[in-house]
């Protein structure tokens, strides 16, 4: 397993998740816009806009190389002069209110034969959290997790309710998921190959997750109340992606190309000043689920 054998696995499960959400939308197609690096390497950038289901949502491909910034070596405690990274990165922003947002990536990383390793996570971030979904979106995970490690879930969960949380607002961007950052066979027990598939797995794994929370939700009526409240937490998912995301800090430290890194963002969100939702609200109880912590698959 080398880096172009990675690189190459990443493209086609980007064209496989690609393929499969037009299928799922019914309307819309993705455009693709390849780049290149200044310094090294490019990418896939394919969006998709005005669906029927997805109002706008990004599935990228990246494989770069070159130079390593020095905030990033700073950031990383390393000396290296040279790097490579790839990955996939999904974020999807629906129509619907009822349909949540989610967001994926894969990604592995390179320094030498040393110092590399795996990274990657997937999480949901409903604009009404349905306790059932959430439950199963969850199980899901576990399920993928398991085939791989006994600790992968517990510890990438609380992971996930980590790195997703928004400290000005002091509540999670969402129900969260997992997350993981430099997986190497020291820290788990297993062979570069068996990360690199779990890698893949969760990559196959992101539409049967994603078609099962958009089919029984596509057609749900709203009104525009209800899709007030969702700009109001797509603002939301601004500020953690501009604030607080190491992804985007990544890209644009390492001069990557600012569409491909700013795709994530909706097409509209909103800031009410100071917004109290009614007690008792389906709001309001979306918004008593945003804190880390919880076992969403117990009974």
């Amino acid at each position: 397993m080398d880096k172009s054998t990675i690189s190459e696995r990443y493209q086609l499960i980007q064209d496989d998740i690609c393929h499969a959400l037009e299928r799922l939308d019914g309307r819309a197609s993705f455009v693709e816009e390849p780049w290149t690096r200044e310094g090294g390497g490019g990418g896939r950038t394919r969006v998709i806009q005005g669906g029927s289901v997805i109002e706008k949502g990004g599935v990228n491909f990246s494989a770069v190389h070159g130079e390593l910034p020095e905030a990033i070596k700073r950031a990383f405690q390393v000396n290296e002069q040279n790097f490579f990274a790839t990955g996939v990165s999904i974020v999807l922003h629906p129509v619907n209110p009822f349909v949540p947002i989610i967001h994926m990536n894969i990604r592995y990383f390179e320094l030498n034969d040393r110092v590399r390793w795996f990274g990657g996570g997937i999480d949901l971030t409903p604009h009404y959290v349905n306790r059932e979904e959430a439950a199963d979106f969850h199980r899901q995970l576990k399920a993928i997790c398991d085939r791989y490690h006994a600790t992968f879930y517990p510890e990438f969960k609380a992971h996930a309710d980590r790195y997703f949380y928004i400290k000005h607002r002091q509540e999670t961007r969402g129900i969260g998921g997992i997350f993981y950052d430099r997986l190497t066979p020291e820290k788990t027990s297993l062979t570069w190959e068996a990360i690199f598939d779990f890698s893949c797995a969760l990559g196959n794994g992101f539409v049967p997750i994603y078609t099962g929370l958009v089919e029984p939700n596509r057609h749900h009526s709203f009104s525009d109340n209800q899709k007030q409240w969702q700009y109001l937490r797509r603002g939301r998912y601004v500020e953690f992606n501009l604030v607080y995301d190491a992804g985007t800090k990544f890209g644009l430290e390492t001069n990557g190309r600012i569409e491909s890194i700013l795709m994530s963002l909706p097409p509209h969100a909103g800031w009410t000043y100071d917004f109290k939702p009614e007690p008792g609200s389906a709001e309001a109880e979306t918004l008593s689920w945003l804190k880390p912590g919880i076992d969403w698959l117990e009974p």
